[in-house]
């Protein structure tokens, strides 16, 4: 038996009142972290524009509520899906936020973020670490379809290929 107190009591949700979109969110973002980058693209690019564009802040507070939510979503390797988790909780608030994902050459890195303003938010890298190579404003006014061109050909690959061979 042990001592009244002795386990930890739960982190948190930030969003308490909106757990299940929380969820919802990071399930969606799973599902859609396994698909090609350029599928990817079109997916985020068809959400309907019009959405307020969110602050740094409530980018910050989905941010906190699905790393809370998420442990895949906490470590450093699971940028790609806390970022599209991100994305669709804002959008499920009904604000646009716009999804990045870029490089790094030396050392060679990849990475995914969330973008509020113009600036990556809550990242540990500075602005200019990466280089962009797909940006998509997510709901974002003037945003009927994805924003950034079809992304350069990076090492031999081109992010708009749907098909792998294992």
């Amino acid at each position: 038996m042990s001592a009244p107190g002795a386990t930890p009591a739960p982190v948190p949700t930030p969003w308490p009142e909106r757990r299940s979109a929380v969820r919802a969110a990071v399930a969606g973002a799973r599902l859609l972290a396994a698909l090609p980058p350029g599928r990817i693209r079109q997916v985020l690019g068809r959400f309907r524009p019009g959405a307020a564009p969110a602050t740094a802040e409530q980018v910050l507070a989905a941010r906190e509520a699905v790393v809370a939510a998420s442990e895949r979503c906490a470590v450093e390797a699971g940028c790609l899906q806390r970022s599209l988790a991100v994305v669709l909780l804002c959008r499920l608030g009904g604000l646009g936020v716009v999804w990045c994902t870029g490089v790094r050459s030396r050392p060679f890195r990849a990475h995914a973020w969330v973008e509020a303003g113009g600036s990556p938010v809550a990242e540990p890298y500075p602005v200019g670490y990466f280089a962009p190579i797909v940006t998509v404003p997510v709901g974002m006014p003037g945003a009927s379809s994805p924003a950034s061109p079809a992304p350069p050909v990076v090492a031999g690959y081109r992010g708009a290929s749907s098909s792998s061979s294992a």
